[in-house]
């Protein structure tokens, strides 16, 4: 097998790398065609109640075929990298000559310590230790889970236009879940997750038992907590959330195909003020190691900066190649793919909010009472209209401009672009969190994030009183 570089870079080769005896020239013709090629390897180690539950290493391999005729697009794959199989796909191949065209990325992520240089017995250590600092709060824990994940995904594309590129993408995941239990107030759970792209230094960089701690602490403070008070007002959300509102509320609704399809509430607001002038949001696959950074997307465009909304204008979409001619602009290089089995579609990679220039404690002090959301959940929106609603894991209430006691069970309930109108304050820090979006049945790696917001005025799902 080949060893892999070290590194994510450039690939100048004149033959294909990662298919062998394929000729090029079988995607010239007529229609437009497209060979996406993907080896990706896997390690998922899964620890309960402290005994492995799961060892899991596994390796696919494989290829799709897509044809472009007319507004319609034709996919086939093969569960092989074997050009023969590759080649018999192709259908309606005639001749003419191939020209190859590089396309150049400056995204670079450097691994310090590859998986394969790391023995699976210490990546055990690493979750014996987190499950170890777990079990010392005894009986009260009434569930634990530690979870490590190492992917290595190679991609090849080659398209009847000449484009051919590769790209390694490395990545690494650590979670810890837990269940809280007493006999008079129920169950809670918690959370965290840490990883990004790179090797096994990404892990030896934290320290598993505080992330053990994080998940324990935040089902215990839920545990002990009165129940969150209902109805509309001011409500605080710091960067620590992550940004999943960003991500969900925002981010969605400025994909291409959604908003060509009139499925977007931004669909046909470009240049119009939609947010506060305070808010400005980038799409950006260029940040060094983050989750949702590459140097390619899986259609070969190389990963770029995208402005989305600019102190609260309009200014673009992401796309891929379909969508960006449909919509008459460039391609963003967010044409993006779980693997070799499924068509690419528009999907963010590492969405946020840029910061402001309000200090943490002066949007605090600005609420006599209030909701001060430290760290967000799950949710659903409507595009279309931009209604959402979404879990808070962890908040407090803010009682005469100070965080007070811990509260459990609130949601946020809203709509995207009223909320962006409505921001009057946004922190001078700047918090990311990691996730895997789902879209169409696909899930693809992901960064969202966001600085300490004020919204004004929102309503909050919890108990009346």
């Amino acid at each position: 097998m080949k060893k892999l570089s070290l590194y994510v870079k450039i690939f100048s080769r004149t033959e294909s790398t990662m298919i062998e005896n394929f000729n090029p020239s079988l995607l010239s013709g007529k229609k437009w065609k497209e060979i996406f090629a993907e080896r990706k390897r896997e390690l998922i180690i899964v620890m309960e109640q402290g005994e492995i539950e799961k060892l899991w290493e596994v390796e696919d391999a494989g290829a799709g075929l897509r044809i472009r005729d007319g507004e319609r697009f034709h996919y086939r794959y093969v569960t092989s990298l074997d050009g023969r199989k590759i080649s018999e796909m192709i259908r309606d191949v005639e001749s003419g000559e191939w020209k190859r065209i590089e396309r150049e990325s400056s995204y670079r992520c450097e691994v310090r310590k590859p998986f394969n240089s790391v023995e699976i017995a210490r990546k055990i250590d690493i979750l014996k230790s987190a499950d170890s600092f777990i079990s010392r709060y005894g009986s009260i824990v009434s569930f634990r889970k530690v979870v490590y994940k190492e992917s290595l995904r190679e991609i090849e594309v080659i398209n009847s236009e000449g484009v051919h590129v590769y790209d390694i993408q490395p990545q690494v995941v650590f979670y810890v879940q837990v269940a809280v239990s007493d006999p008079e107030r129920g169950m809670e759970t918690g959370y965290e997750p840490v990883g990004r792209s790179g090797g096994f230094e990404v892990i030896e960089e934290i320290s598993p038992e505080n992330i053990a701690k994080i998940a324990v602490e935040r089902a215990l403070k839920n545990l002990k907590s009165d129940w969150a008070p209902a109805g509309r007002m001011p409500v605080v959300i710091s960067s620590e959330a992550g940004g999943t509102i960003i991500h969900e509320a925002v981010g969605h609704g400025l994909e291409g195909d959604l908003v060509f399809n009139n499925l977007s509430v931004y669909a046909g607001k470009l240049g119009e003020q939609v947010a506060s002038e305070k808010v400005t949001i980038i799409d950006d696959a260029t940040l060094p190691c983050y989750r949702g950074s590459f140097a390619y997307d899986d259609e070969g465009i190389p990963s770029s900066r995208s402005v989305l909304i600019e102190k609260g204008v309009l200014k673009g979409y992401m796309s891929d190649l379909f969508y960006a001619e449909k919509l008459g602009v460039e391609p963003t290089g967010n044409g993006r793919r779980e693997s070799y089995r499924f068509m690419p579609v528009v999907r963010m990679s590492n969405t946020f909010m840029l910061p402001g220039k309000d200090s943490v404690d002066d949007i605090v002090s600005s609420v006599d009472y209030g909701l001060f959301v430290k760290k967000m959940g799950g949710g659903e929106v409507n595009t279309v209209s931009g209604d959402f609603v979404f879990e808070v894991l962890e908040a407090h209430l803010i009682k005469n401009g100070r965080i007070a006691e811990p509260v459990r069970g609130a949601t946020l309930i809203g709509n995207g672009p009223e909320i962006l109108k409505k921001v009057d304050m946004v922190g001078n820090d700047l918090g990311f969190a990691i996730g895997t979006c789902g879209k169409e049945g696909q899930g693809v790696p992901v960064t969202d994030g966001m600085p300490t917001i004020r919204v004004p005025e929102l309503t909050v799902g919890g108990r009346v009183k």
